[in-house]
């Protein structure tokens, strides 16, 4: 084995240096910022070799470059995450952050469901939100996936009708589709009710919650209902689900003006005067 050569290859790989260098006394190669050793002997089968070494700067530098990858990683890998979870991409800028604080009482609860997550999943524990048109149940459910997928925690919005075309695009993968949704560390199902209320319809709700609750996974359900519908379902299909949602997943009214009639008014104010009608 040409040891030389071997040696010499391992000097190619050292990193470049990243600052000036100077000679010491003993002719080797030192960081003028660190004065850490660039170059060193070894002794080889009774041959002496001078070799490169990386000093404290060139490890540093190495580091960081190493956290910057990995970094980058991470964000492409949650970015990812993020673009799978939300089926209306409107919803990825519902975030804590961007709250207007209006319902402080729901951001407290959607924050310390978020802190918790770990003891929310293993028991399977979700959140029912319910309450009036645009209180901002949405809203929350929302910012909590979000808040999960920053930590690498997947998680999917959605709702039945959505759920409902998907199926029929599928229809020979239907299984397929209704398992893959729980794959997702937590499902968000939005604006429950809100769809056609048909036996196909009451079948896709009931197999979604059912599989959810039979696997001992989270679930985030919004819904216009009142609580007391929900307990007290007008039929026996209703009843099944509704009964599977309530030992699962924690009641939060979400009450206040309608954010979507602020936005409306709003919006007609500045229709006006661009109209010139003010």
């Amino acid at each position: 084995m040409d040891y030389n050569k071997m040696i010499d290859n391992l000097n190619k790989r050292v990193p470049k240096p990243v600052e000036e260098t100077y000679i010491d006394e003993d002719g080797l190669m030192r960081c003028t910022s660190c004065h850490g050793k660039r170059e060193t002997i070894i002794e080889i089968f009774g041959q002496s070799r001078k070799v490169s070494c990386v000093c404290s700067c060139q490890q540093a530098a190495a580091l960081a470059e190493d956290e910057a990858i990995e970094k980058r990683a991470k964000m492409r890998k949650i970015e990812e995450m993020r673009r799978t979870g939300f089926t209306d991409k409107k919803l990825m800028e519902c975030t804590f952050e961007n709250d207007d604080g209006s319902q402080p009482k729901v951001l407290h609860i959607a924050k310390n469901y978020v802190e918790n997550f770990d003891k929310m999943k293993e028991g399977g524990k979700g959140l029912l939100l319910y309450g009036g048109v645009g209180t901002g149940k949405t809203y929350a459910a929302a910012s909590i996936a979000n808040a999960l997928i920053d930590k690498g925690i997947s998680a999917m919005v959605t709702n039945f009708a959505r759920i409902s075309n998907k199926l029929q695009e599928r229809f020979e993968k239907k299984q397929a589709y209704l398992d893959n949704l729980n794959k997702f560390d937590l499902l968000v199902l939005d604006d429950l009710a809100a769809e056609r209320s048909t036996e196909y319809m009451q079948e896709i709700v009931y197999n979604v919650i059912d599989a959810r609750y039979r696997a001992g996974l989270p679930m985030i359900i919004t819904t216009n209902l009142s609580l007391e519908t929900i307990k007290n379902p007008p039929n026996p299909t209703d009843n099944r689900i509704y009964d599977r949602i309530l030992e699962k997943c924690f009641p939060v009214e979400v009450k206040g003006a309608s954010h979507r009639r602020k936005n409306i008014k709003a919006e007609f104010e500045n229709m006006k005067g661009l109209l010139g009608l003010n």
